[in-house]
C-alpha cells in the first residue's frame, strides 16, 4: 500500500471499455524520491488529499475490476495519521 497525494486528474475520453466511467487521479507518493502516477479513483478522491493506493493485482480486486487493467487504485482517503507520517 502506497501513502500519496493527489495533485491532478487525468481526463480520458477514450479507453478500454472496462475502465469507462473511471476517473484517474495523479498521486504523488509521500516517500520520498518516488515518482508520480496514475491511479484509477472509485471512491471520489479530491485534488490535496492524502490517500492511500494499492498496487498490482489487490488494485483490481480492490475496486472490484478484476478484468481492467488496473495497476493502481486510490482504496482509501486519509483523515489522519501518525505525526511524522503525514504531513
Amino acid at each position: 500500500m502506497i501513502l500519496g497525494k493527489v495533485t491532478g486528474s487525468i481526463v480520458s475520453t477514450r479507453k478500454q471499455e472496462n475502465l469507462i466511467g473511471s476517473k484517474f487521479m495523479v498521486v504523488e507518493p509521500l516517500e520520498k524520491n518516488k515518482e508520480k502516477f496514475i491511479a484509477v479513483d472509485m471512491i471520489g478522491a479530491g485534488i490535496g488529499e492524502t490517500v492511500l493506493v494499492a498496487t498490482g493485482s489487490a488494485a483490481r480486486v480492490g475496486c472490484g475490476m478484476n478484468e481492467a487493467p488496473i495497476d493502481a487504485a486510490i482504496v482509501g482517503i486519509v483523515d489522519e495519521g501518525q505525526e511524522g507520517v503525514i504531513k
